[in-house]
């Protein structure tokens, strides 16, 4: 049975509405949203985006969307504009204006300036007959019936949708652009998404230590390689080349005295297991976060692409990176 109370109530009320106001929009992009957004595209200058009140907070969102997604763009408030900071706009840039009814005092002498100045005005405004939208030489249109609130007077389906029209836009001019992943991480390098797309194991297994013994390495010797390097492993490799052949973990040494009484002769062959789990050091750190969860483990060798073994990573240096 779906929870009821005054609040659950009121909370879907306002979600169906702007819920049915996004449908709508979706269904009234047309000739003028992709006529402005070719024009961005083609002018490819900076998109100065402004607004005054709420608009304004969702402009600065906007901005920072464009700017992620390869589109040069920047914050203005329209109140600042007005007492001196325009200046900040540039002959060639676009300047794109949100206001719901397009008629607020600070928008209208704003936009006036602006198409006095000869720059391409864009206005993003529920009413297609206000003064905002009669100025412009571009139209995005946000038509909504009602406010979400109660009393339908917060800003709440409109900012919605202006939120939602300044995602449709960078989201077109990334795709007219052709922005790969390779662009993105250029932009967000700092962040768990960036590094996604551009670290590599490489980068990570040079802060381990490199456990190393070889096939006839005596037991002792063996553990104590295991022990010291504080992973609980160790890689085999051949004496030439070190070549990886095989890799001992805790399980095999579990194994290996399950089978042996006399541990005398026993060598690091005896108890390696071979063909281990192993990723090249080239390989993005995502591809081998997806090894660890697949195979349930906690650590992967790393070799060369000619299979020369260089080290170890293990879950938790992605786990530092904010991967995991």
């Amino acid at each position: 049975m779906k929870y009821s109370s005054p609040v659950s109530e009121t909370a879907r009320q306002t979600l169906r509405i702007e819920a049915k106001a996004l449908e709508q929009l979706a269904d009234s992009i047309g000739e003028d949203f992709t006529t402005c957004v070719e024009a961005i595209y083609r002018r490819g200058d900076r998109l100065i985006v402004t607004g005054v009140g709420k608009t304004a907070l969702v402009a600065q969102k906007i901005v920072a969307t464009l700017n992620s997604t390869g589109t040069p763009a920047f914050f203005l408030h329209a109140g600042d504009a007005i007492h001196g900071d325009i200046g900040m706009v540039q002959p060639s840039d676009l300047v794109l204006v949100l206001s719901r009814s397009g008629e607020t005092a600070e928008i209208d002498v704003l936009s006036l300036l602006v198409k006095n100045m000869g720059n391409t005005l864009i206005a993003m405004t529920s009413k297609r007959d206000s003064t905002l939208a009669r100025r412009a030489q571009y139209l995005l249109l946000t038509p909504f019936e009602r406010e979400a609130d109660p009393n339908e007077l917060a800003p709440t389906t409109s900012t919605t949708l202006q939120m939602a029209m300044g995602d449709a836009l960078a989201t077109s001019l990334l795709a007219l652009r052709g922005f790969t992943p390779a662009d993105f991480a250029k932009f967000h390098p700092g962040g768990s998404l960036g590094k996604q797309l551009y670290l590599k194991v490489g980068d990570l297994y040079p802060r381990n230590q490199r456990p190393l013994v070889y096939p006839d390495t005596p037991l002792l010797d063996t553990l104590y390689e295991m022990t010291s390097k504080c992973l609980g492993a160790t890689a085999v490799v051949n004496r030439t080349g070190e070549r990886l052949v095989g890799i001992i973990t805790d399980g095999d040494l579990r194994r290996m005295l399950n089978r042996h009484t006399d541990l005398t002769d026993i060598r690091a062959e005896d108890m390696m297991t071979t063909s281990p789990k192993s990723v090249i050091d080239t390989d993005l750190a995502v591809a081998a976060v997806t090894r660890l969860r697949e195979d349930s483990i906690s650590q992967l060798i790393v070799t060369d692409e000619a299979g020369a073994y260089l080290g170890f990573v293990h879950l938790h240096d992605f786990m530092r990176e904010g991967m995991v």
